[in-house]
Formats: C-alpha cells, sequence, structure tokens
C-alpha cells in the first residue's frame, strides 16, 4: 500500500530523547516499510526514517523557538493536500487539524487520536467531525467520549521494538525510577514521597516543559535534597535503557486518565516491575501482582514498593514482547488501512488472547499479612483469582493485514475483564466480567452492568 504517515512537528522522528508519540511513529513507519510498503513520512526537518521524508519544517519546532507553531502545522497540511492522490491512505497523528481539509485529501483519512479526550472543548470538535474514522490507543480512552457515537476503527495499542534499545535487566542498581515529565498528572511529588518512606533510593530522569517550571520549582525541587533522591534530568535512548534495567522498579503514580504512558511498556520490556495508580489505561497496560502493582493510596504504594522483589523480572519481559511489539501494533493498522481503503466500517480488532486482569483497591485492602511484617499482594500469598487464565504465552488473534469477515471478528474476540471493585460489605476484592467490547454505530458504547464475583479469602 502507499501510506502517507503524519507525524508532529515538535521533535524529530525518532526523537533523541522526549517523544512517546513520535517514537511510536517511528516504530511503525519502520514496520511498515520492512513490510514491502510504500511510506511517506510528513515529520520534522531532521526526521530519520527508511521511508520517503516530507519535511514540514527545517527543524523540530521545540528546537526552533517559533512564536506561531500552528503556522507551520498548516504548510505541513497543505502539503499532505498537494500529495494525497498519491496515497491509498493516510494515517494522522496530529489530531483534527486535518479535518479541515475535508474533501480536498484525495485519500482517506485515518486519525489516532494521542491524547486525552476529557478536555470540554474537543467536544463540539468531535460532534462536528463524528464520521471521522478514529483509532484509539487504550480501550479507557474513549470513555469520556463514550456518548457520541464517533467512528472507532478500533484500539491499537502502541508497539515498540524493545530487544533493539533493552534487555532483561537484573534490577540490581537498588533504586526507584520516575522517569517521563515533571507535572502534576505524573506526580513526582509523591512518587519521591513514597520512596522516602519506604527507605529505597529514587532517581528521577525527567523533562520539565516551559509551562511545567513554576510546579517543578515550587513543588519538586524543594525535595531534592534528601540523600536518597537523585535528579538525572532527560535522558536519551541508551541512557534510559539503562536506567530502567538496573531497577528495582519504575514508580510513576499517575494522578490523572492516563491515555496509555509508553514509558510502562519500556520498563516491562527491560523486565521491570511497574508501581502506579489503578487510572485510565495502566490496568491494561499490566496484570497486579505479576508485572507490578496498582494501587491508589500512598500507603499502598509503599507496602508495593517494598514488596517489588515478589515480580518476575523474566514474566514481565515476556508480558512486554508478546502483547506491544511493533509488529503487533502495525498488524493491527495494516487491518484498519484496509478497512478504510475499502470504504466499510472496520469491525473491533480481535484483542489479544490474555485477558485484562486488574484489582482496583488500596495495597492493603488487597493484600494479605505473612508472618506480621510485611503485606504482599494477595496472589502472591498464594489466593487463587476467582477465573483461570490462558496461558500468557497464546498468541494473540490477529487478521494479518486483511480484513476479516464479521463473523471471523466476533468469534475471535476475547473478553476482557472490567477493573476489580470492592464491596463495603466485605472490604475484599471482586471482578467483574463484561461483554465484549463493540462500539457501534450510530448509538454510544453502553457501560455493561457486571456482576461481582468475590475473591475466595
Amino acid at each position: 500500500m502507499r501510506i502517507a504517515q503524519v507525524a508532529p512537528l515538535a521533535v524529530r522522528v525518532p526523537p533523541r530523547r522526549y517523544g512517546g508519540t513520535e517514537r511510536v511513529v517511528h516504530a511503525l513507519t519502520e514496520e511498515l516499510v520492512r513490510r514491502g510498503h510504500d511510506v511517506t513520512l510528513f515529520a520534522a526537518g531532521t526526521s530519520i526514517t527508511s521511508a520517503r521524508l516530507h519535511s514540514g519544517s527545517p527543524l523540530p519546532l521545540w528546537d526552533m523557538g517559533v512564536a506561531d507553531a500552528l503556522a507551520y502545522r498548516v504548510l505541513q497540511l497543505e502539503d499532505v493536500v498537494r500529495h494525497s492522490a498519491g496515497f491509498d491512505v493516510i494515517h494522522s497523528h496530529v489530531d483534527y487539524l486535518p479535518w479541515l481539509a475535508g474533501e480536498r485529501l484525495q485519500a482517506p483519512l485515518v486519525t489516532t487520536l494521542h491524547g486525552p479526550l476529557d478536555r470540554p472543548e474537543l467536544t463540539p470538535i468531535f460532534e462536528a467531525y463524528r464520521d471521522q474514522p478514529l483509532v484509539s490507543i487504550s480501550d479507557s480512552q474513549r470513555k469520556p467520549v463514550a456518548g457520541l457515537g464517533l467512528r472507532w476503527m478500533g484500539t491499537v495499542y502502541h508497539g515498540l521494538e524493545p530487544s533493539t534499545r533493552s534487555r532483561l535487566g537484573a534490577g540490581d542498581g537498588g533504586y526507584l525510577a520516575f522517569l517521563g515529565r515533571i507535572n502534576r498528572e505524573k506526580d513526582p511529588v509523591t512518587a519521591i514521597r513514597v520512596a522516602i518512606r519506604a527507605g529505597i533510593p529514587i532517581k528521577i530522569a525527567a523533562r520539565v516543559d516551559p509551562v511545567d517550571e513554576v510546579y517543578h520549582r515550587e513543588c519538586v525541587v524543594p525535595l531534592l535534597d534528601h540523600p536518597l533522591v537523585e535528579w538525572i534530568g532527560e535522558v536519551d535512548d541508551d541512557a534510559k535503557a539503562a536506567l530502567l534495567g538496573e531497577a528495582l522498579a519504575l514508580l510513576v503514580p499517575v494522578a490523572w486518565e492516563e491515555p496509555f504512558g509508553l514509558v510502562f511498556i519500556e520498563a516491562l520490556a527491560a523486565g521491570t516491575p511497574v508501581i502506579t495508580r489503578p487510572r485510565g489505561s495502566t490496568p491494561e497496560l499490566l496484570r497486579h501482582g505479576e508485572h507490578g502493582f496498582l494501587v491508589e493510596s500512598e500507603d499502598g504504594l509503599v507496602a508495593a514498593c517494598r514488596a517489588v522483589g515478589t515480580i518476575d523480572r523474566v514474566a514481565c519481559r515476556a508480558w512486554a514482547l508478546q502483547r506491544f511489539s511493533r509488529q503487533r501494533m502495525a498488524d493491527d493498522y495494516e487491518h484498519v488501512y484496509s478497512a478504510a481503503t475499502t470504504r466499510r466500517p472496520a469491525q473491533p480488532l480481535a484483542q489479544p488472547a490474555v485477558p485484562r486482569r486488574t484489582a482496583v483497591s488500596t495495597f492493603r485492602e488487597s493484600c494479605a499479612t505473612v508472618g506480621g511484617a510485611m503485606a504482599i499482594p494477595l496472589a502472591v500469598a498464594g489466593v487463587e483469582p476467582p477465573h483461570p487464565l490462558p496461558p500468557a504465552d497464546r498468541p494473540p488473534v490477529r487478521g494479518g493485514g486483511k480484513i476479516a469477515s464479521i463473523s471471523e471478528v466476533s468469534s475471535s474476540h476475547q473478553q476482557g475483564l472490567r477493573m476489580g471493585l470492592e464491596t463495603p460489605e466485605t472490604k475484599r476484592v471482586v471482578i467483574a466480567e463484561p461483554e465484549p467490547l463493540h462500539i457501534p454505530r450510530p448509538q454510544p458504547a453502553q457501560e455493561p452492568k457486571p456482576e461481582p464475583v468475590k475473591v475466595p479469602a
């Protein structure tokens, strides 16, 4: 296929340091080229790619310090319009701006939404362009706009090629790692407090954007003088791989509805367990008690840091390599592209055969006391889950880039598990099992009403 990839202009593709969307675009572009597709990448100048490059700016916009970034984005869109007749499909990663081109685009347009969708100003835009083919990066990302009847082509999890940058780390550095951006949403303040309370050193490798400088100066900097806290700053890919591989765990207690969280799968690829809150997509990215811990309270986060030695690092890496590879991501997008070019609504993508299990509760309430000294997860303490899980090595059911019939997609669609809930009577974690995810058109998606199943004591 002749495919256009339209990337943000803020940083180059791939990014030298920070840049999650650009990192994903690079992985997808390189895999599509490897498969023989004719790919054109619209991206910032100095980008490096095996595809044909159209530079939308001489340098990444963050390096240029431009006063009006929108001007470059509009020129990039005009470049896409001029060449659109030469593509079978245009894949946009730059939100809603290309929708304004309308029928001037002479090829089908598919948009992957990479950010949160709960901003109120987005609602009228989605209502005005409700027939645009969209791809979500997690199931939870769709929830704020579930009632708008949008045209979802599928959910495609991000995929990287971890083996090219990371290896299975031993976690022998004896520290926790916080990696990403410094802002309230990622909550580095709680991460530092938790590490200090747990008595474990923490290394902070993060970028500070201009908009977050006040928060960094007033809330984070005063905590950096503690002897257990080390500030590293923004790191490149090689330094990040080393940092994650030697860390006991990644500690990023997100305080918002995380749309995806690329750093979580990067950590798991290094075999490093993840400790975070069960917000947004995080329950879709890891299993509580198997690949890390999903806990809400600060006390629970402290206990999780002390129990991180119970997590199997080999299993963490195997999970990431199976579920979040760039090959799997390209398979899913080939399905989306095929559906878009045949101009018929896509059936929901077949989900991986491994169901999504979470436990949403505080760590103390979902733990068992062992020897009166340390709290560890119920699963680690020997309590079996209420439903047997399929083998972790079972291959995902995928369309392999071809359009599956409606019956094929329906039969291969796997049921996921909703968030764990707890009843005030028992204070025990219960798991609810919904209907298979399917977002119909034009009616909005309906939230299932699960029936609780108690975890045996």
